[in-house]
């Protein structure tokens, strides 16, 4: 009886063990079960907020703290002299460091100010993208300038470059701060010619000036003439310092693009190369004359000219008759040379001068006739007559520049001028022939001798 109740108890037992294992199995199935569930629905929900949100393909690399992707598809703000231009910093080169991004811990906000965002800068692309924007950064410098019309010096401006080599360290500390904005290394480019190396400071004064006149129609002549004044134009003359007018025109060559045109010769006005030449120096002396400047070695034509009066001229002939000028004040002065419409035009520019008035004086002390001398021609009809040359007096003078100050002359500077007599040449004709044919007058270019001994000009 005992032995029965014993057996029956243990197989009690060992089915009530079995249900407890199956129901402890059954519970797990269903703990299991509900992991299963849970992590299907939150896997789920994690890709389609990675499908939604991802700002960049490189959202989804691996190694990136949670963060870094956003940086790369940023605006970064690149800041220059001259303004600042917006681009992403995947456009600069950015790219994930996906090994280093395993060895960092925290996001990229956490690791943004120690530098530490795993960024590393693609160094062909960063130079591929700066030498782009080099193109549009870059500034070229604007050297100084005299605006002789406007009478203003416009100074210098330096440039800049845009430093490509220099800027890539910087891209890459502030890439890896997660920084938006980066101030790019720029290379200073100085100006050619700066407003010091000019030499003068102020140009807002007229000095003295002087017009002469000319004949539209003589297009090489013309020529001359601008070809000249442009070697002229724009010289500045500093304090002491002499000016040579044939050092700074030059030899008047056919080299040098000079054409034939009319000029004087022993007297004679005939054509020549470079005419015209001495119009720009005779202007020339006539501003400096009324500005003040000291003419240091000057020779009057051989004949009067027809553009500026009697005693007023100044003759230049490569290479060794020369007009020289120095310049006495204490402050630079710049040469103005303009050649248009007719006229030549020169102002001697500056600080204000020193004189109330400067005067041009002549007096004519001695006159002498003219000869004449006749030139047979047997291709003109018998009888026939023209005047090749006209006769001009010889004329001796004197001339004064008077200075000013205060209504009262200060100084008085003083030349005594000789135009020796121009012999007349007429052209007689000896040919008999009845169909022999008449000469034509020529063009005489000669000047007609003054009426009184006196002259004043005054500025």
């Amino acid at each position: 009886m005992s032995t029965m109740s014993s057996a029956g108890g243990t197989r009690a037992r060992k089915k009530q063990r079995g249900a407890v294992l199956l129901g402890l199995a059954g519970g797990m199935l269903v703990v299991s079960a509900g992991f299963v569930g849970g992590y299907y629905v939150l896997g789920t929900r994690s890709v389609a907020n990675a499908a939604t949100n991802a700002p960049a393909a490189t959202q989804m690399r691996t190694g990136a703290p949670q963060g870094t992707a956003e940086i790369l598809a940023t605006e970064v703000d690149l800041v220059t002299p001259h303004g600042a231009y917006k681009v992403t910093w995947a456009d600069l080169g950015a790219e994930v460091d996906d090994e280093e991004g395993k060895r960092v811990s925290g996001d990229a906000a956490s690791l943004g100010p120690k530098a530490s965002i795993p960024i590393h800068i693609n160094r062909d692309k960063a130079i591929a993208a700066l030498l782009e924007l080099k193109t549009r950064v870059d500034r070229a410098p604007r050297s100084a300038w005299l605006d002789l019309e406007a009478k203003v010096i416009h100074a210098d401006i330096p440039g800049s470059g845009l430093d490509v080599w220099g800027t890539l360290p910087r891209l890459t500390t502030a890439a890896r701060s997660g920084a938006t904005k980066v101030e790019l290394a720029t290379i200073a480019l100085p100006a050619a010619v700066t407003k010091a190396s000019l030499g003068i400071d102020d140009i807002s004064q007229v000095l003295g000036t002087y017009t002469t006149r000319f004949p539209v129609t003589d297009r090489d002549r013309n020529f001359n003439l601008k070809l000249a004044a442009s070697k002229i134009n724009g010289v500045v003359l500093r304090p002491g310092v002499e000016f040579s007018f044939n050092g700074t025109v030059g030899e008047r060559s056919e080299k040098e693009g000079y054409k034939i045109a009319h000029v004087i010769t022993e007297g004679e006005m005939v054509d020549g190369l470079a005419g015209g030449t001495c119009q720009i120096s005779t202007t020339l002396f006539g501003a400096a004359f009324f500005a003040g400047l000291d003419i240091v070695k000057t020779q009057n034509h051989s004949r009067p000219s027809v553009y500026t009066p009697l005693g007023f001229d100044a003759t230049v002939v490569w290479p060794r008759v020369d007009l020289k000028l120095a310049n006495p004040y204490e402050f630079p002065v710049v040469l103005r040379y303009v050649v248009a419409n007719g006229e030549a035009i020169v102002e001697v520019l500056g600080k204000k001068r020193p004189y109330d008035k400067i005067e041009f004086v002549r007096q004519i002390t001695e006159r002498t006739d003219f000869k004449q001398e006749e030139r047979l021609d047997d291709t003109i009809a018998d009888g026939e007559t023209s005047i090749d040359q006209a006769g001009f007096p010889g004329i001796k003078l004197v001339r004064l520049r008077r200075f000013y100050q205060d209504g009262k002359v200060v100084r008085t500077n003083r030349w005594d001028v000789v135009y020796p007599p121009v012999t007349e040449y007429i052209r007689k004709g000896t040919n008999t022939d009845p169909d022999a044919k008449k000469p034509t007058q020529k063009d005489l270019h000669g000047p007609t001798p003054p009426s009184g001994d006196g002259m004043t000009i005054s500025q």
